[in-house]
C-alpha cells in the first residue's frame, strides 16, 4: 500500500458533461466517485475525496469539503483545503473523471518523486495531466496566491515551479470523461475489460 495520501478531486462544475460527472454510474457502482474510491483504496493506505458537498454521495469515505464561504469550482480551492486538512508534506492528486489510471502509472509517479520537487506530474504526447500526480506542501502559498488573484491555471503554476514530469507513452489510461461521448466510450472500455 502506498503511504502518500490520495485525494480524488470531485468538486468540479462538469459544465461540458452537462451533469455532475462525479455522480454518473460506472462499472456497477452508483457513482464514478464510489468506483474511484473503491479501487484507489486498494492502492493507497488513505484515500480522501475533495468536494463541495459530501451529502450528495451515498457511501462512506473521508471527505474534504471546500470552505463553504467560497464558491470557486476550480481545483485551486480543493488543493488549499487538502493541504490544510492533511498532515502530510505531499499527496497524490487524481481527478474523479480519469478511471483508467492504474497502479502501474501511480507507482511510476511515486517512484519518480522526491523532496527536491514541488510536484511530479504525468505527461503524455498529448500534454501534461495536471490532475494526475504528486503535489508538495511547498506549493501551498502559490495556490493561495492563485485563489486571491482568481487564477486557476494549474499548467502555469507547474511551469513556474520545480516540477518533475513523468512521461507515459500510452494515452488511454489518461482518458478524461469531459464530454458525454467520452463517458460512453469509457463505459464500453470498462465493459470489455470486465468480460
Amino acid at each position: 500500500m502506498i503511504e502518500i495520501p490520495c485525494v480524488i478531486f470531485a468538486g468540479g462544475k462538469s459544465s461540458r458533461m452537462g451533469e455532475d460527472k462525479a455522480l454518473l454510474p460506472f462499472a456497477g457502482f452508483n457513482t464514478l466517485t464510489h468506483y474511484q474510491h473503491n479501487r484507489l483504496s486498494k492502492i493507497f493506505k488513505n484515500v480522501y475525496i475533495s468536494c463541495k458537498e459530501c451529502s450528495k454521495f451515498d457511501f462512506e469515505a473521508n471527505f474534504i469539503e471546500d470552505m463553504k464561504e467560497n464558491t470557486v469550482f476550480a481545483p485551486t480551492l480543493g488543493f488549499i483545503t487538502a493541504f490544510k486538512h492533511l498532515e502530510s508534506d505531499r499527496f497524490f492528486a487524481l481527478s474523479v473523471d480519469t478511471p483508467f489510471i492504474s497502479k502501474k502509472e501511480i507507482e511510476a509517479l511515486v517512484n519518480a518523486d522526491n523532496n527536491s520537487f514541488d510536484a511530479t506530474i504525468a505527461k503524455t504526447d498529448e500534454g501534461i495531466q495536471p490532475l494526475c500526480g504528486i503535489y508538495h506542501n511547498s506549493l501551498k502559498s502559490s495556490f493561495e496566491t492563485m485563489l486571491k488573484e482568481n487564477n486557476h491555471k494549474l499548467g502555469l503554476l507547474l511551469k513556474n515551479s520545480h516540477t518533475n514530469y513523468c512521461h507515459f507513452s500510452q494515452t488511454q489510461p489518461f482518458l478524461n470523461l469531459n464530454h458525454p461521448q467520452q463517458y460512453q466510450e469509457a463505459l464500453k472500455i470498462i465493459k470489455n475489460s470486465l468480460l
